[in-house]
């Protein structure tokens, strides 16, 4: 079978798993439960907790230890388990705990998938820089396919979300001890250290003031993602206790509503050569910001009807606030650090923005909405919950270009050109 072909339906099994149940938590959560807003911002921390140290120590087994796709394969088919479990649980402790141990299976088959493509397209004389893009783009594929099946199939605030993560999550266990062979390659000696392959040696970066100042915006707007993330399906969901907006499709199938983020997301990856090239890097992460703002601020004063319109744009605009910093901060850590630390910066990239940044943004979110937006009646304020997360990430924009100097030079200007071909 291709292996172009077998890397696509890897990527698009994985993503399909998380898009089953990630925008639609929390309709189950507030819904079904009907557990407090509080504790359901401790479980959107669970994505961070795992991604602090997880995706690193499965690096580590797999450098040294196990073959990628076989760890790829046992992580999901533990995942499965787990994931097959959480309708059981009848607290929300227990629930956090038990969502927690499938993160930790969950967030390094991330990275692994990654390792597993590139390994297989290098051993089969492929251009990792050309063939990778169009592979992973099925992941994203994948991940609003799981949006439209969970959505169309009525199981939106439904227990069965998790059991159709975890059959797809055991299938995709299973396919992955047939992909590629990707071996472990460290010798002893050529063998990083424990603190190397935590990226922990990154942090020594904190001690410039320009990348201190990028690490804590990366964390910020990590923070910013989690919001989307945890409460735009159930806003829309909400609207199905007022009658006049009840039946609308927007009401019924809000999941399908939301996937016009992650097709946005596909598309503004297209436009970022563009940006970057004609404002360069400092600009395009101060765009994230900015259309974190309206991603936010439309949500505030939007409904399903006559102002669809307006949540329909805050879902487009969702790829610019997505995708500008997530890429050009990459460029940014790919252009400025030293070759032999370049890898372990990028981890601590990633590590502040989905690490720190979620628990930040899970932890902040929760505490803010239990307690100065939610009713008696555990309905809650919409409006200003929205323009609260609007202000957050306006204030974010608008100190962003005073404290972050940096200026365009030729290493961004060969990285740009490396990113369009």
């Amino acid at each position: 079978m291709n292996v172009k072909f077998r890397l696509t339906l890897m990527n698009f099994l994985q993503f399909f798993i998380w898009g089953s149940w990630l925008i639609t938590i929390g309709v189950y959560w507030f819904q079904n439960k009907q557990w407090s807003g509080s504790e359901f911002g401790v479980i959107f921390s669970t994505m961070g907790i795992a991604s602090i140290f997880m995706p690193a120590l499965a690096g580590i087994v797999s450098d040294r230890w196990i073959n990628a796709e076989k760890l790829l394969g046992i992580m999901h088919i533990l995942g499965a388990m787990v994931l097959f479990s959480l309708p059981l649980v009848d607290n929300p402790t227990t629930f956090f705990w038990v969502i927690l141990l499938n993160m930790i299976f969950y967030m390094p088959t991330l990275s692994l998938s990654i390792t597993v493509a590139y390994t297989a397209l290098k051993n089969n004389n492929k251009d990792v820089i050309k063939d990778y893009p169009p592979i992973r783009i099925w992941g994203t594929i994948g991940f609003i396919a799981a949006l439209w099946v969970v959505s169309l199939t009525g199981n939106e605030a439904s227990s069965n979300q998790f059991y159709i993560a975890s059959f797809v999550s055991l299938f995709l266990g299973l396919y992955a001890f047939t992909l590629p062979e990707c071996p472990p390659l460290a010798r002893k000696a050529e063998t990083k250290s424990f603190i190397d392959a935590l990226g922990l040696r990154a942090f020594s970066l904190f001690k410039t003031g320009n990348f201190a100042v990028f690490f804590l915006y990366s964390m910020l707007l990590g923070a910013a993602l989690q919001l989307t993330n945890a409460y735009g399906d159930t806003f829309l969901h909400d609207f199905k206790s007022v009658p006049e907006y009840a039946d609308l499709l927007a009401v019924k199938y809000p999941a399908i509503i939301m996937s016009i983020s992650q097709i946005s997301e596909t598309l503004f990856i297209l436009a970022i050569p563009f940006f970057l090239r004609k404002f360069g890097i400092k600009y395009v992460m101060l765009f994230s910001m900015l259309a974190w703002v309206l991603r936010f601020g439309l949500f505030a004063y939007s409904d399903p009807a006559g102002g669809l319109w307006m949540i329909i744009l805050s879902c487009i605009i969702y790829g610019m606030a997505f995708d500008f910093f997530n890429i050009s901060g990459s460029l940014f850590v790919e252009t400025q650090v030293d070759a032999k630390m370049r890898g372990s910066a990028q981890g601590l990239f990633m590590m502040m923005v989905n690490g720190f940044g979620a628990l930040f943004g899970s932890f902040a979110s929760g505490w803010i909405i239990e307690h100065f937006f939610t009713y008696p009646d555990q309905s809650k304020d919409w409006t200003n919950i929205w323009i609260t997360f609007a202000a957050y990430t306006l204030v974010l924009a608008v100190t962003f270009p005073f404290v972050f100097k940096y200026k365009h030079n030729a290493a961004e200007d060969s990285a740009i050109k490396a990113l369009e071909h």
